[in-house]
């Protein structure tokens, strides 16, 4: 059974930095894309970005591109989500997802999701 913990949020002054850790377990995640989502009550999961973890190839959305940064760690089965110059707006719920083969951006593509780290940027 697939199972992703995330970790790593907090609380953080804007222009500041965090690293998410999402840890992956119950499968052999070669042959997968994993993806970083955001909430905020009363807003859609936003796409944050992804990454094949094969290939290590990366894709982000704008808001977060040039800021965030993503990357996995094979030995550990761990895929982490670098934030730097953090933003007010960056307040959420960050979730880390597993899907089969290419990247997905929209969050009913991906079959597997962590319960979520909060994330609060204070301006």
């Amino acid at each position: 059974q697939v199972q992703l913990v995330e970790s790593g949020g907090g609380l953080v002054q804007a222009g500041g930095s965090l690293r998410l850790s999402c840890a992956a377990s119950g499968r052999t995640f070669s042959s997968y894309a994993m993806g970083w989502f955001r909430q905020t009550p009363g807003k859609e999961r936003e796409f944050v970005g992804t990454i094949n973890w094969s290939r290590g190839n990366t894709y982000y959305a704008d808001s977060v591109k040039g800021r965030f940064t993503i990357s996995r760690d094979n030995a550990k089965n761990t895929v982490y989500l670098q934030m730097n110059s953090l933003k007010p707006e960056d307040t959420a719920m960050y979730y880390c997802a597993a899907k089969r083969a290419a990247w997905g951006l929209t969050s009913l593509s991906y079959d597997y999701w962590g319960q979520g780290t909060q994330v609060t940027v204070s301006s």
